[in-house]
């Protein structure tokens, strides 16, 4: 449970209690390698890697020295001292020091102390501690010409110790400081190298390896949304293949549904052309041309938006059209529904010229205006709008055109109440995809709403000038 808190936490919160964490025990190993720095130059003079101080060989060579040296009367004996100051060299080095002192009346007589203790660090820093310099010392009677006193020793030799063992200690801990840092750090990389080899795997197109999870954190949280996009990719490339070859088997059944109709027409339309049946024979066969006409149409209005949705390279050959067109285009659509047996109002505004201008007190906003646009495609959006009318529109609701500008943007809003039983018809959508991919073509936009069983349509086109479109 734990660790599943901790692998969900971000990154940067990991790497900060990270570094707490090693910080931590950095110090406190670095305490406690400090505080047994003594234990550590005893063993090695255990182990006979180095000897610190030989305490019997200095009394030996002490006792040897003493009996040729008279020690000072008193501390301010100055003449003594002088004399006195080749045992001390004898005796003393940068480490070692020693004191002599009246055995009887335990007065300090002279002595010397270790050029060590006058350093800055040993000296100042360090001396409070005797045990971190490692004081080794001791108080003995010595036999001088002039009498015994007591000689007190002290050596301070292990403090050699201090340096090599400070630097060795600090770099132990920062190696151990880092330690915690750098497998942290090689984890994540091998996180990250992980995501990459499978970003790399997918830009190859290698979909059916999964992304291997990555924890809880920012990191994780990606590898989970790549392995997502991987099964969303793949799911959409399996579709659009499956739909493309469905596109194709219908294509190629229309293809060949298309023979049958244009045969029969073709033997009717050569029974016309010869003229051998009666007037009310060539009026049914007339008939009877029409529908295997509107027959041949669906079928092919059919093909062509299939064909151009799923189409990536058509393109559009746009170029200044006049909004009359659009407005005719309406105009003959509007008619076509109202043949059909549907009420239509039409809202057009665009020719109402002196109410628009006095609306919007701009000269841009006239016939004159035009769009960039294909009159071929423009006229098969429409086509396409106003059979979903005739498929799914209810007769017994008006049908509402919309056209106006707004914005330097002509707008075009076509609404109609839903058949009851609409959802009965076979639907493939495929009318409405083929009139937004159109509309896109045209860098325009086409939005749809379905409110109480209202569909409404709503398209936009970018107007120019015409000014402006001759200048292109």
């Amino acid at each position: 449970m734990i660790r599943e808190k901790i692998g969900s936490l971000k990154i940067r919160t990991k790497m900060l209690l990270l570094l707490f964490v090693m910080a931590f025990i950095s110090i406190s190993l670095f305490a406690f390698l400090w505080k047994h720095q003594g234990d550590a130059a005893d063993l090695l003079e255990h182990l006979g890697i180095v000897t610190w101080f030989d305490s019997g060989e200095f009394l030996d060579r002490a006792a040897a020295a003493a009996i040729n040296y008279n020690v000072p009367e008193s501390e301010d004996d100055k003449e003594g001292k002088e004399a006195f100051e080749p045992f001390l060299d004898l005796l003393t080095d940068d480490y070692t020091g020693v004191s002599v002192y009246g055995r009887e009346d335990g007065l300090y007589r002279c002595g010397r102390v270790p050029d060590i203790m006058r350093q800055f660090v040993f000296g100042s820093l360090l001396s409070s501690s005797q045990g971190i310099l490692g004081e080794q010392r001791g108080d003995i009677p010595i036999k001088f010409a002039n009498g015994t006193y007591d000689l007190i020793y002290y050596s301070y030799s292990r403090s050699r110790f201090t340096y090599p063992y400070f630097i060795v200690s600090i770099v132990l801990c920062v190696a151990v400081f880092l330690s915690g840092i750098l497998i942290f750090v090689g984890r994540m990389m091998k996180r990250v190298s992980a995501v990459k080899g499978s970003i790399v795997r997918m830009s190859v197109g290698d979909l059916s390896t999964p992304v291997p999870p990555c924890g809880g954190d920012e990191l994780g949280i990606v590898a989970g949304e790549l392995d997502t996009l991987r099964q969303t990719l793949q799911e959409n490339i399996r579709r659009e293949n499956e739909s493309r070859q469905a596109n194709h088997d219908l294509i190629t059944a229309m293809s060949h549904d298309l023979r049958t109709p244009l045969t029969v027409l073709n033997g009717y339309l050569e029974i016309l052309r010869l003229k051998r049946a009666e007037p009310e024979i060539q009026e049914k066969y007339i008939r009877r041309c029409l529908e295997k006409a509107g027959d041949i149409k669906a079928l092919t209005d059919r093909m062509f938006d299939y064909a151009l949705v799923y189409e990536e390279e058509e393109t559009a050959e746009l170029k200044p059209l006049s909004v009359s067109v659009i407005s005719d285009c309406l105009r003959e659509n509007c008619d076509f529904i109202r043949i059909a047996g549907f009420t239509v109002s039409e809202d057009n505004r665009w020719e109402e010229k002196n109410s628009i201008q006095q609306k919007f007190q701009s000269p841009d906003y006239t016939a004159e205006t035009m769009i960039y646009g294909d009159e071929i495609l423009i006229k098969r959006i429409f086509s396409n709008l106003f059979s979903n009318i005739l498929k799914y529109g209810d007769k017994r609701d008006t049908v509402s055109v919309k056209l106006y500008p707004e914005r330097g943007s002509l707008r075009i809003s076509i609404q109609n109440r839903i058949r009851e039983n609409a959802a009965e018809t076979e639907s493939t959508r495929i009318g409405l995809r083929s009139a937004r991919r159109m509309v896109e073509l045209h860098h325009g936009e086409l939005y749809t709403f379905v409110d109480t069983n209202i569909y409404h349509v709503c398209i936009t086109f970018n107007m120019i000038h015409k000014s402006s479109a001759c200048s292109v």
